[in-house]
Parts: C-alpha cells; structure tokens; sequence
C-alpha cells in the first residue's frame, strides 16, 4: 500500500492447489509474538511493539491525516484494537484516521504472519494489514519489497486482495490476487488474514482457504527482496487511487482487530 499506481491493473499469478492445500500445522511453528489487544477503552496500543505513523499522503493521494490520537487508534475494551476513520478538519485535511507498524520493534522472516479482523467497507474506504522490508525508508519503495496480506477496496464489500510489489511488479504490473466471500460482506464479521512465507514462496489465506501462491520463479525478472527481515503495518486509509473517494458514507469507519499472531518455524 506504499506507493502503488493509480492504475493498479494487474497480473495474475496461478495458484497452487487451493482446493486441497491448506496452512501449515501450528505444531510446527513457533509462536513468536501475540497482542490480543487486551486493555481498558482507550488506551492507546502497546508502545512495546507498535508505533505510529503519522502523516498524509503515503503516495497513493489518500485523503485522511493519520494521528497518533486515541480518538483514530486505540484499545476499545472488548479486547480489540479499533482503528476509526473521521470526517473532521485536521492539519489540512478533511479526514482523520491511523497507521501504526512494528518497524523496528517487531520484525520477522518467514514464518506465518495473520491477523483476525473486521473491516468496513463503505465506499472509499481501504483497509489493510501489509508489511514492508525493515530498510525502508533508507532504502526506496519497491526495492524494499511489500507483501500486503490483506487490502479492501470499500466500493468491493465481499472482496479483498493479496499482494506482492518488488521492482518489476509494482504499479500496472502489481502482482496481486483477489478472494471473493461466498456469502455476505467482509463487514459482517471477522475474517483471518494470513501468509506462510518461504525464502522462495508467498503463499495466502482467508479463514484457512488458499488461494493465491506466489514463487520467486514466476516473477518478472528474478526481483525477490522477500530474504530479510519485514515489519508489520495496520491501517485504514480514506480514498486514495484505488479505491476512489468516500461517496457521503456515514463516519466513523472501524476496522476492528481482534489479534495479530507471528510464528516462525
């Protein structure tokens, strides 16, 4: 979700084995960091391992200023993390919402990375749970690499995507893939978002569905920066190129998150 185009077409990716394959046995990984997101309502996340991005504009042309507000980022005393997009005038903007990372806090390679969330999905809402290399920012987007375990485009309410951006595939060459829900909407109830990551495979899951696998054979060039450490990111953007504009929707917009889990073989 870094700085992708404003075309964001897309090639495919095949999958391996969706019907049959599913995630790997938790026995044989190792639980290497949990928040459940346990506290009173209102407390802000826990500053051992999160942080706040704050700011407007990551290079998608979204609309929101991120705070570091417990109003946009905070504990709601249910034992989840809710992150609220506003309709309010803030630092020059109409909107307000929040981005919190892991970066040099929490940082993994390889390993199952998921997160059991409820998004909104109103139009011009986009919400996500992706991660970046820990270069970045010293090292330039996409050369870093992204792996986005989850984005919706809100005007796309039964849909989500997972994502992978390097150099040569990134923008109009996006290699990404789209998981549509049987039945209902993705704000209905919480979903669990998840990769397994290899040194040479990104495999995702919905609720324990595969359905998109990614080798380093398959993409353009050999461009693999998936071999180091990445931090994780939770968000919820307003508008921006892929989603478009709110459309008049309603604020507030939640995204609730029940926890995020990290396991490493």
């Amino acid at each position: 979700m870094t700085r992708h185009s404003l075309l964001f077409a897309a090639t495919l990716v095949s999958t391996l084995g969706c019907a049959s394959t599913g995630p790997q046995p938790l026995d044989k990984l190792k639980l290497v960091f949990e928040d459940t997101f346990d506290g009173a309502a209102g407390t802000l996340p826990n500053a051992a391992s999160w942080r706040f991005d704050q700011g407007t504009d990551w290079g998608n042309g979204q609309l929101e200023y991120d705070t570091n507000r417990p109003s946009n980022v905070s504990l709601n005393g249910s034992g989840q993390l809710a992150i609220t997009a506003r309709q309010e005038a803030f630092q020059g903007r109409n909107y307000t919402s929040g981005r919190i990372t892991t970066k040099d806090l929490v940082e993994t390679q390889y390993g199952r990375i998921e997160a059991r969330i409820k998004i909104p999905t109103a139009r011009g809402m986009w919400p996500a749970f992706w991660m970046l290399g820990n270069e970045f920012p010293e090292m330039a987007w996409p050369q870093v690499g992204e792996i986005d375990i989850m984005e919706n485009f809100g005007r796309e309410p039964a849909s989500i995507q997972g994502a992978l951006h390097a150099p040569g595939y990134f923008g109009g060459n996006s290699i990404y893939r789209k998981y549509t829900l049987p039945s209902g909407t993705f704000s209905d109830d919480y979903h669990n978002f998840a990769v397994e990551w290899t040194a040479d495979r990104l495999t995702y899951y919905v609720d324990g569905t595969l359905y998109q696998s990614i080798e380093r054979t398959q993409v353009p060039g050999d461009a693999w920066p998936f071999t180091k450490p990445f931090y994780l990111i939770l968000n919820l953007a307003v508008g921006g190129g892929p989603p478009g504009p709110p459309d008049g929707t309603t604020f507030p917009q939640v995204m609730l998150v029940d926890w995020v889990r990290v396991y490493r073989p």
